[in-house]
C-alpha cells in the first residue's frame, strides 16, 4: 500500500517546510513545491516540468536520492544560473517511497 514520504523543503526566503507528499499520484519534486506554494507564482515550473527552463532548481542537501542527473538536467543545468555539485531540478525527481527524508533547498530564482 503506498504511502506519504516526508519531505524537508527550505523555501528561498530560507524557511524549511516539512511537508507529507504522496507516493501514489506520479509527482514530481517541482510539482510538490507549486502544491504546497513554497515558491511564488509563476516562478518554479514556467515550462511545464519538462527539463527546459530551469526554473524549479533545487540543492540536495542530503544524500536520500540516489538517482544521478538525465542529459535534459545536465543539459539544462548547464546553461543555468546558481548551479552548484548538488543541483538538481526538482520536475525530474519522482515522488517515491526511497524519498523519505530527502532536504532540499529551492535554487534563487534565475
Amino acid at each position: 500500500m503506498p504511502q506519504d514520504v516526508t519531505i524537508f523543503i527550505t523555501d528561498r526566503n530560507g524557511v524549511k517546510h516539512e511537508v507529507q507528499a504522496p507516493t501514489d499520484m506520479n509527482m514530481n519534486v517541482m510539482e510538490l513545491i507549486r502544491s504546497y506554494e513554497l515558491a511564488e507564482e509563476g516562478t518554479i515550473g514556467v515550462c511545464g516540468g519538462m527539463a527546459m527552463c530551469a526554473s524549479c532548481q533545487c540543492y540536495l542537501l542530503n544524500d536520500v536520492l540516489q538517482t544521478e542527473r538525465n542529459d535534459d538536467e545536465e543539459a539544462m543545468l548547464a546553461d543555468a544560473y546558481h548551479v552548484k555539485d548538488n543541483s538538481r531540478l526538482g520536475c525530474q525527481i519522482h515522488i517515491s517511497e526511497d524519498l523519505e527524508g530527502l532536504e532540499l533547498e529551492i535554487a534563487p530564482e534565475q
